[in-house]
């Protein structure tokens, strides 16, 4: 069993970054620019936010956050946006979610500009990631493809379960698998028997929320377990969605909660608002 070290390759990833900046700094005269949609009081989204402007400070970004109180309205929101998109500072848009059950989240993510939606989201770009095509890819999903490559672990050919289909990490995380010939079996909340499905897959890749929903008897010897799941128990512990110490034992690769996946999100970030400033007009 190997423990995939995704705080390691995170810092490897901001390094690369960092150097990058600074070459465009010197050749273009370009500082990468991020902007960021906070609204309400989400304790989670606040320490998200403050993690990814450490972030995006430590490679030399210009980041910003927009705060606002979880009354606004949608049309205020819409309207910074559409200041943001013309702003030529700025190379990427996030808006932290979950917003206000008030707020469409669709129709906020739809205003974004495409050029700028390094959080993947924008229908321009899953259309693209669906097709195969060069698109911003969600970050959660692409971090995952990093680790696979990072650790050598063969896609081609193998029989990979995602546990959970949301339109931020199960959906593209399949759509990217797929893109690299795996044979992909997409799981939700209405699907009948979880276990039959995750004990015969050679990967399994969950991020569901749900803490200990993967068990020992749901793996077969030998697995990958890719855990994108966090979640705080009441005792204060960060756990995932696997119960790592009963699964471990069990795999051939296997990621940590805390340290797996969830630095490799941010990484993916910086990397995808690079991209957008290395295609910036000039």
């Amino acid at each position: 069993m190997q423990i995939i070290d995704g705080k390691s390759l995170a810092k490897q990833t901001q390094d690369r970054v960092a150097s990058s900046v600074e070459r465009l700094k010197q050749e273009k005269n370009i500082v990468p620019g991020l902007a960021v949609i906070l609204v309400g009081d989400d304790p989670a989204s606040h320490a998200y936010v403050k993690m990814k402007a450490k972030a995006c400070e430590s490679v030399g970004f210009y980041a910003i956050t927009h705060s606002m109180p979880d009354t606004i309205s949608q049309d205020e929101i819409i309207a910074t946006i559409e200041m943001i998109n013309a702003n030529p500072r700025i190379d990427g848009i996030l808006v932290q979610l979950p917003l206000p059950a008030h707020i469409d989240t669709e129709k906020i993510l739809e205003i974004i500009d495409p050029k700028k939606d390094v959080d993947g989201f924008h229908p321009y770009n899953v259309g693209r990631l669906v097709t195969n095509l060069d698109s911003f890819v969600p970050c959660t999903p692409l971090g995952v493809m990093r680790m696979f490559e990072k650790y050598e672990i063969e896609i081609k050919g193998k029989d990979v379960c995602v546990v959970g289909a949301s339109n931020i990490v199960g959906k593209p995380m399949a759509s990217l698998l797929l893109n690299s010939d795996a044979t992909v079996t997409l799981t939700h909340i209405h699907t009948k028997d979880l276990k039959a499905h995750t004990s015969r897959a050679d990967i399994v890749i969950v991020g569901v929320g749900r803490p200990n929903l993967i068990t020992e008897d749901m793996v077969k010897d030998r697995a990958v377990v890719i855990d994108i799941g966090i979640n705080r128990l009441e005792s204060g512990k960060l756990v995932g969605d696997v119960d790592f110490d009963a699964v471990k034992d069990k795999c051939s690769f296997i990621t940590p909660v805390p340290g797996g996946a969830g630095p490799m999100t941010i990484a993916m970030l910086l990397e995808n608002t690079l991209k957008s400033a290395m295609n910036r007009e000039i």
